[in-house]
């Protein structure tokens, strides 16, 4: 059944899907326009499909809204959304904007929007949830809040104008770190700046990882050298490593200074070596074991919810010292022979034998062709005197043998010729710290 009533917050993030029942893709907001002294006017949602690509569903192919989905007709034209003048959107551009109320002039920050079908079929804006300010100037609690049409309120700023980063943050707290960089690089460039400040440095930083290499810098570089050290101390190395790569010498040195000791330290490590190597590739972060540790151990570790599925798929067997660089390395354990043994079974007896570490100083022609030969999601990386320094994970070798602008191209298109990278290679996977067109009528 369809609604006659629906706040826009609600609807982010819903699942659309075709007549036949098949998905579609995911809402990321709702288009309007602007009509005179009426309320504003729904022309369509912005639909983000497969690949990540957004598109442009008209309102009128919606057939339903309601019990958590949206139903739309058949045909769906998949050009990329490009928005036209006079369009607003309304979780981007209305949600946290300021609103005075028509009856006593008080003042309120929209925190929703009510959408409702019209007589005809159509849907237009209807009530509005708003928060007016605190009576008392106590830190804590909130203002009250009370609804009213949208004719009954006018805006302190033109129409379209951003609102407080605070609720575009909010809107979007659900998303994964790689649909929030693509939700962020859809703002504008002083918009994009200022809720990446409002963001907390871990997701922040989980955010930045996904970007490409030319907004990492953007963003980082508007940033205090405080902010920004932090933000990269919550990084993978191997990530914070590739960004500060793109810095001048200066500002890289000066957050290097500033980072935690030993983040700084691995960061270090890594822009030693050259991009094209296994040293260039790899992150410090493997899962590191002792010989006498037992299968519960290092399923327990391996388990994690911060360790990144090709991080987990083996733990790494090691002399003493257990952090990079290690004792000797002694070889790999991978998750699913543990699964073969029990519980107390020593690890030091399931080493694997055929997989062989590869030396820092690889290229990354040789880290990929091993990994390929012997299908593996990672490989071991070791110095000169058998070390474990780190190890190579499958997102690090594609991201390395991607074109540089991946990111950020369509998905339909072909990649065309792919080519090393004269920068390091950023992972995209490995994230220890992570919290976890043309108009249809």
């Amino acid at each position: 059944m369809s609604a006659t009533r629906v706040f826009v917050a609600r609807l982010a993030g819903c699942l659309v899907f075709d007549p036949a029942g098949d998905r579609v893709g995911k809402v990321r907001d709702v288009l309007v326009v602007y009509r005179n002294d009426e309320a504003p006017r729904v022309v369509g949602l912005v639909v983000e499909v497969p690949g990540k690509r957004r598109v442009f569903v008209s309102i009128g192919r919606v057939t339903s809204i309601g019990s958590g989905q949206i139903i739309t007709t058949g045909t769906i034209a998949l050009r990329r959304f490009e928005q036209r003048g006079g369009e607003v959107r309304v979780i981007a551009e209305i949600l946290g904007r300021k609103v005075r109320l028509r009856h006593d002039d008080s003042l309120a920050t929209i925190e929703d929007v009510a959408i409702d079908e019209t007589d005809e079929g159509g849907w237009e804006v209807g009530q509005v949830f708003l928060r007016k300010p605190k009576a008392s100037p106590s830190p804590f609690g909130k203002g009250p809040t009370v609804f009213a049409l949208w004719t009954d309120v006018r805006e302190e700023s033109a129409p379209g104008e951003a609102q407080s980063a605070e609720h575009v943050i909010a809107a979007y707290a659900d998303l994964l770190p790689a649909d929030l960089a693509n939700t962020l690089l859809d703002l504008g460039e002083e918009r994009r700046y200022e809720v990446a400040e409002e963001l907390s440095d871990d997701r922040l930083a989980d955010v930045l990882e996904e970007m490409p290499e030319d907004e990492q810098v953007s963003i980082l570089n508007r940033l205090d050298d405080n902010r920004a050290a932090d933000v990269l101390d919550q990084m993978q190395p191997d990530d914070a490593a590739d960004l500060i790569a793109q810095l001048t010498d200066e500002r890289g040195e000066a957050l290097l200074a500033l980072m935690q000791p030993d983040e700084a330290d691995d960061v270090r490590m890594l822009l030693s070596y050259d991009s094209d190597t296994a040293g260039g590739l790899m992150t410090t972060d493997p899962v590191i074991v002792s010989g006498d540790a037992t299968v519960a151990e290092g399923l327990a570790l391996i388990r994690r919810h911060e360790i990144a599925p090709a991080l987990g798929a083996a733990v790494c067997v090691v002399l003493p010292p257990y952090e990079p660089p290690t004792g000797r390395f002694l070889g790999m354990v991978h998750f699913q022979r543990m699964l073969r043994y029990p519980p107390n079974e020593r690890l030091g007896t399931l080493l694997d034998a055929q997989t062989e570490p590869v030396n820092v100083g690889a290229s990354a022609l040789e880290v990929t062709r091993v990994m390929a030969r012997y299908n593996l999601v990672s490989v071991p990386v070791v110095d000169d005197n058998h070390r474990l320094v780190g190890v190579v994970t499958i997102d690090d070798v594609l991201d390395h043998v991607l074109p540089d602008d991946w990111r950020s191209q369509d998905p339909e298109q072909p990649l065309g010729h792919t080519r090393p990278r004269l920068r390091r290679a950023t992972a995209t996977v490995t994230g220890r710290r992570t919290t976890n067109g043309t108009r249809q009528p």
